[in-house]
């Protein structure tokens, strides 16, 4: 071997040497940074394929079945259609209500939420509405919902305007209440609600069916993130990558968080507490058909699913926010635990209805459980912010 082939040699061992030790050195931290970015991965994943997705699946089909009940009752009107379409109606509810711990995203960027949700209903623009014969001529000529969804306004969309037609004091309505120019009215605006609750399903899964996604083009209805080629769901998924509105996945977990929070604090300070506290009576969700309670009961659980990893029969509770959330603050999510049971029982104990006792104590005691469970929620968000720290 000549010199400077020796020299050579020494010279590239050093290097290898160097290179392997720092590397040594560094897999531990690498090791323990991908496990951590995997760990969140993983939650996210189960979230959206297990909670959200199926969620607003199930509120896709129940909304297109209630707009098949309620044409098959303008053609038909028989008690036993309307009592069929209210099953339906309460169903479709269940599933909207049960995605609530989600508004961010498609729901608040596109205005779905005050679109489809709002209340109580404008009786007198109703009112105003029956003594238009060009609106209701107009409304008759709504094959696909956009006359009732660009031009009758929030206040007489949506569920509230279907609830109010078909129900009276938590009963389905006599039919013979029904006059055609009512059900003219919520033909269109089930035709409007299907097409927001397809939206809701296309914007957050590439793999909605293809009629919804079709409907969605037809229609020329937004449904990615920030007019990218990016659903929600998959904006999610690429948190960290170019393009993702979450620059990490902590950020996503956060904002999973955020959407329990707010709901919680929906529901204890506006949904019981406006009512309870005197500060507006009149805002009661769900009077008509009398389940408000009910509606309570499904935001929490939908914080729940959120929080557990996935809905009922779906849930890998090792793939979830309480896990996680255990592996590194037991004693949080023992109280995250605790304040999501007790908001539930504190619902369900509940004087009935709601529209008829909602000055009773029980509902005091519910309004302050939902404050107290986002007041909790927010102790979460904050804790895995920690845990990048530690």
């Amino acid at each position: 071997m000549n010199k400077l082939f020796k020299s050579a040699a020494l010279v590239a061992a050093s290097l290898m040497l160097t290179v392997n030790f720092s590397s040594c050195n560094k897999d531990p931290q690498d090791n323990t940074e991908e496990a951590n970015k995997a760990t969140k991965e993983a939650i996210v994943k189960q979230y959206l394929n297990h909670t959200v997705y199926p969620t607003y699946a199930s509120l896709a089909e129940e909304a297109d079945k209630l707009v098949e009940n309620l044409e098959a009752l303008k053609d038909n009107k028989t008690q036993a259609n309307v009592n069929a379409a209210t099953v339906t109606f309460i169903e479709a509810r269940h599933w909207w209500e049960m995605s609530e711990a989600f508004l961010f995203g498609a729901a608040s960027d596109f205005g779905i939420d005050p679109h489809i949700d709002s209340w109580p209903l404008d009786e007198d623009a109703f009112n105003n509405l029956m003594a238009s014969p060009n609106m209701i001529a107009a409304l008759a000529n709504d094959e696909d919902g956009t006359v009732a969804g660009e031009q009758l306004g929030n206040a007489l969309l949506g569920f509230h305007g279907i609830e109010y037609i078909l129900f009276r004091e938590g009963q389905p309505r006599n039919v013979n209440e029904i006059t055609d120019d009512m059900m003219t009215y919520i033909v269109a605006v089930s035709r409007d609600l299907r097409n927001r609750c397809f939206q809701l399903e296309v914007s957050w899964n590439e793999n909605a069916p293809q009629a919804h996604k079709d409907l969605m083009e037809e229609l020329e209805f937004n449904t990615t993130v920030n007019s990218s080629d990016n659903t929600y769901g998959q904006n999610m998924l690429q948190a960290g990558q170019a393009g993702s509105t979450y620059a990490t996945f902590t950020d996503a977990l956060e904002a999973i968080a955020d959407g329990c929070i707010d709901i919680a604090d929906e529901v204890g300070t506006s949904k019981i507490g406006k009512c309870h506290t005197g500060e507006d009576v009149t805002y009661v969700e769900s009077p008509y058909s009398q389940k408000s309670i009910k509606d309570f009961h499904d935001n929490i659980t939908s914080i729940k699913n959120a929080y557990m990893g996935g809905m009922e029969g779906q849930r890998d509770e090792s793939a979830s926010l309480h896990t996680y959330l255990k592996d590194n603050n037991a004693d949080l999510d023992a109280k995250a635990l605790s304040a999501i049971e007790n908001a539930l029982t504190k619902i369900d104990n509940m004087r009935a209805p709601f529209v008829t006792f909602y000055a009773d104590a029980s509902a005091g005691e519910a309004m302050e459980a939902c404050q107290d469970l986002s007041d909790v929620m927010a102790e979460v968000k904050a804790e895995f912010g920690k845990i990048d720290r530690k």
